[in-house]
């Protein structure tokens, strides 16, 4: 894992939208109202909080951009020789210098400022020290601007780095460009790198990770190298030198035997010559690549010559093609175990190797006495090894069967049945039913009984026993009107749930059985009206006209005058008097509607603008009564 993350650098702002950022700022988290009445102690503080607060500002953000960008002196030599290449260490250090002492300025601005506040006597002055005091501390943040250009291209830039560790596991491609080095990376790795037939495709340094015995390993594809001198090289070429000199690394210099890369085999050895020095304390191995084109047996007597001394020295020789991926896994194996040995041996050499060493026991048992212990073998553990054994003959399955039989294959379950008498496997098992067997009861002569039932019954029909009667016209008239009353209930029904569940709210028993009582009078007094109404009918076509009212009559309009009348003609005399009172109540809403004025019903705002609600400066983050 990478020690440094630069993508975590915050934003650097330009200097006008840090002076913007900073002053919004003031101006939203400090009060805004002050009088001339107030205490000049008032004012002053009220002045004086603007500018400590307007400086601390600026102090916390030039303090963050100083402390998140990497101090050189501090990050690993890789990553400070790297920088320095990329955007050169002394401009770097510069723009950072003049950050810190322009917030070194605009704390003494405010110290000043804070001092002077305590002469003024008015609230002009007061505000005219804080004019100049905001004024200078952003007119020396407009001066960095430059700086803050620069840094914020900087952090760009770093952001965009490939994280990678110095201290891991790391195989390092050189080599001139267009020899096959990113396509090698392409190969081993799960990086894809971009991969074209012309030279310096690759212009800085790629990460690619992969996993060789369990452990995580980086792989680094680095720019092409030109052989010339150091001062001559450009920052691409750089970069591959700043990573073979300072990363602990397996060093894969890659040659093109085709020589299709534009370099013939003297330059790329003359290359690895003048590079040699970098490479100490490192394994180190020439790959010679192409070999689809060129095999390493077609090569001139010189190279192979050449190529032999250099095995001499200790550096190995392997060949591959990234196009047919032969060679490509034996590459990767060599250069690995090789790296790995070589990490070990620079662990026992380090100070902390007698003590691990010293903290290791091996133990070794000794003999107590002179029983003789053989190895023992489980029988469970012989008897799966003979399963497994590829020469022993194995049972033939139900599969193998099905498979050998083909159409003529029958799945028998009951011959695997393991019973006391085998010639039992194929017995009919009996059918058991509440602890009885259920063929004691079945009776052998029930089929004969059912051929005469059906007999039987051939006889009631042939003989007409079961023609239907036309039907008699009374009963179809009532089974008519027993579909009426059918239907009709049913209505009755659906109307009566539809009432129940109304929402209404709900009611205590003691309620419910005194409506249920008062329902139960109505309709008495309901049924009595209606007899009533019958007997006058009867009367008045029997009856002279000057008979006197009978008790019936008397009764009837008992019962109607204690029938409850509805609210609105509740204390109204007769029809006369409720029509003059309608029109009365219809003449006094007509001013209310006309105008469309709130009337009695209406809800009641005291208040339309109530004081807590728009009154006051807003606060952060408050836009919800827009």
């Amino acid at each position: 894992m990478a020690h440094y993350n630069f993508k975590k650098i915050t934003v650097v702002p330009s200097g006008k939208d840090l002076i913007d950022i900073t002053l919004s700022k003031t101006q939203r988290k400090t009060p805004t109202v002050v009088h001339k009445q107030y205490k000049i102690s008032r004012i002053r503080s009220f002045y004086t909080r603007k500018i400590k607060f307007t400086q601390q500002n600026f102090h916390d953000r030039l303090s963050m951009i100083i402390t998140e960008f990497p101090k050189l002196d501090d990050v690993h030599p890789f990553y400070a020789d790297l920088m320095n290449v990329l955007y050169d260490r002394d401009h770097y250090k510069l723009a950072l210098g003049q950050i810190n002492t322009a917030k070194n300025l605009i704390d003494n601005v405010a110290k000043d400022y804070a001092r002077l506040m305590k002469f003024a006597d008015s609230l002009y002055r007061c505000k005219q020290l804080k004019r100049a005091a905001l004024g200078r501390m952003c007119t020396i943040m407009k001066r960095q601007n430059q700086s803050l250009q620069y840094l914020e291209q900087v952090r760009q830039h770093l952001s965009r780095l490939p994280s990678i560790d110095p201290n891991t596991r790391t195989l390092l491609v050189c080599g001139f460009p267009n020899v096959g080095k990113s396509s090698f990376m392409n190969k081993v790795t799960r990086a894809d790198v971009e991969v074209q037939p012309y030279a310096f495709t690759t212009k800085s340094l790629f990460v690619g990770h992969m996993d060789y015995r369990y452990l995580r390993w980086q792989v680094v594809d680095t720019p092409g190298i030109l052989d010339h001198s150091l001062e001559n090289r450009n920052t691409i070429e750089m970069q591959a030198i700043t990573a073979l000199a300072h990363l602990r690394a397996a060093v894969l210099y890659v040659m093109d035997v085709s020589q299709q890369c534009g370099h013939s085999l003297e330059d790329q050895l003359s290359l690895f010559d003048s590079i040699k020095p970098l490479f100490a304390n490192k394994p180190t191995f020439i790959i010679l690549n192409k070999i689809d084109i060129v095999k390493p047996e077609e090569l001139d007597q010189s190279i192979k010559d050449e190529l032999a001394q250099l095995e001499t020295q200790g550096i190995t020789v392997l060949s591959m093609s990234t196009v047919t991926e032969e060679g490509v896994s034996a590459v990767k194996t060599a250069t690995c175990d090789a790296l790995l040995v070589q990490r070990v041996e620079a662990k026992l050499k380090g100070k902390n190797a007698p003590d691990l060493i010293s903290r290791i026991h091996v133990a070794v048992p000794s003999e107590t006495d002179e029983t003789k212990r053989p190895p023992h073998i489980p029988e469970g553990a012989r008897t799966k090894r003979i399963a497994n054994d590829p020469t022993a003959v194995k049972r033939k399955t139900e599969r193998d069967l099905e498979l050998e039989e083909g159409d003529d294959y029958f799945l028998d379950l009951k011959k695997n049945y393991i019973l006391e008498n085998p010639v039992e496997k194929y017995d009919r098992i009996p059918e058991i039913v509440d602890g009885h067997n259920v063929a004691d009861f079945v009776d052998s002569d029930i089929l004969l009984k059912l051929d005469e039932l059906e007999k039987e019954e051939q006889m009631f029909e042939s003989a007409g026993m079961y023609n239907s009667d036309p039907e008699d016209p009374e009963i179809l008239a009532m089974r008519k009107t027993a579909n009426r009353i059918r239907a009709k209930k049913k209505l009755l029904r659906i109307e009566s749930r539809g009432k129940k569940s109304g929402n209404r709210p709900g009611v205590s028993r003691a309620t419910a059985r005194a409506s249920r009582s008062l329902e139960r009078s109505k309709s008495r007094e309901r049924t009595k009206s209606a007899l009533a109404n019958d007997v006058m009918e009867t009367d008045a076509t029997v009856l002279p006209k000057n008979r006197k009212r009978t008790r019936s009559q008397i009764s009837q309009h008992r019962s109607q005058s204690m029938s409850r009348p509805p609210r609105d003609k509740s204390g109204l005399r007769d029809e006369t008097q409720f029509t003059k009172a309608r029109k009365k109540m219809k003449m006094a809403q007509r001013p209310l509607s006309k105008y469309s004025r709130k009337g009695e019903a209406d809800r009641k705002i005291p208040a339309k603008m109530p004081k807590h609600l728009y009154s006051g400066k807003r606060k952060m983050g408050k836009t919800g009564r827009r």
